[in-house]
């Protein structure tokens, strides 16, 4: 198979993944807006991951254009529902810390499941 073809195959196999993840296991406290802004926000990380872009709220904030607090929310649902993992690492600046989040190895793992890692 061409790179292309397992790439697209790949990229289908996350967006059903995290569309299964979010809608079908809604947490307690949880709206459907929230459930679908974290469905939106997994796209864009994953996109920014692809792109070996690091995922700070800062980088977020900047391909969004949503503000601090607004990624916050959306990040933390998603470090909650275990979909990412968060570090605490030096701000670009090296003086002060910021958060930085991967994709969590648990949910690439099940996307390897299906035969597309």
């Amino acid at each position: 198979m061409t790179r292309a073809i397992a790439t697209h195959w790949r990229n289908l196999a996350f967006s059903g993944l995290i569309l299964h993840e979010i809608l079908d296991h809604p947490l307690e406290d949880e709206t459907p807006q929230a459930r679908l802004k974290q469905v939106g926000m997994m796209t864009v990380l994953y996109s920014m991951n692809q792109a070996h872009q690091k995922l700070t709220l800062s980088s977020i904030m900047e391909i969004t254009a949503l503000t601090r607090s607004g990624v916050k929310e959306t990040v933390d649902l998603l470090v909650r529902r275990g979909m990412l993992t968060e570090t605490i690492v030096k701000n670009s600046m090296g003086r002060g810390t910021a958060r930085q989040f991967e994709i969590s190895e648990a949910l690439l793992g099940k996307l390897s499941s299906f035969g597309t890692g």
